[in-house]
């Protein structure tokens, strides 16, 4: 599989942000109103956003690349504790074929490098097929959290983790 993983930079985050405008409306529109994907996009996942994660929250983010097409993107943040996975998303017609699952090597591995033993992720409780993803990658679910994200929306997601080896 020849797929690599590009860390973005701020010469590049305009064209993450689109990227992530795309993903997230072709992806969550069986779930969540196009009034909250646009809501989410915009504070989550708008050029100003990202860069802000970026600065001030330890987040670092990485394209997806496959087959020199940039397919998808992992968002992280280095926490106290853990590493937590904020984003890893794939364009649609990239999906089921192994990305993902060779994106989560890259993240326990990126993990490792960094020390930690625990990766940290929220999903969506209604994102059936990302939660067995998880689940068949060895994630558990730990809690599950409502957030009012403003604007009238929440999210509602589990909490889930999984447990690298001991560094």
């Amino acid at each position: 599989m020849d797929i690599r993983y590009e860390e973005v930079d701020s010469n590049n985050i305009k064209e993450l942000a689109n990227l992530a405008n795309t993903i997230w409306h072709e992806y969550w529109t069986c779930i969540l109103s196009d009034a909250q994907i646009d809501y989410m996009v915009d504070k989550f996942q708008s050029e100003s956003a990202i860069l802000e994660q970026i600065k001030n929250d330890n987040y670092t983010y990485f394209y997806i690349v496959f087959n020199d097409e940039k397919t998808g993107y992992i968002g992280m943040s280095k926490k106290e504790d853990c590493l937590f996975l904020s984003k890893l998303y794939i364009k649609q017609q990239f999906r089921h074929n192994g990305i993902g699952r060779n994106s989560f090597e890259f993240i326990k591995e990126y993990a490792k490098k960094n020390k930690y033993d625990k990766i940290q992720l929220t999903v969506n409780k209604h994102n059936e097929n990302t939660i067995k993803a998880y689940l068949k990658w060895g994630f558990k679910i730990t809690d599950s959290v409502v957030t009012d994200i403003g604007n009238g929306f929440v999210m509602d997601d589990y909490i889930m983790e999984y447990q690298l080896e001991k560094i």
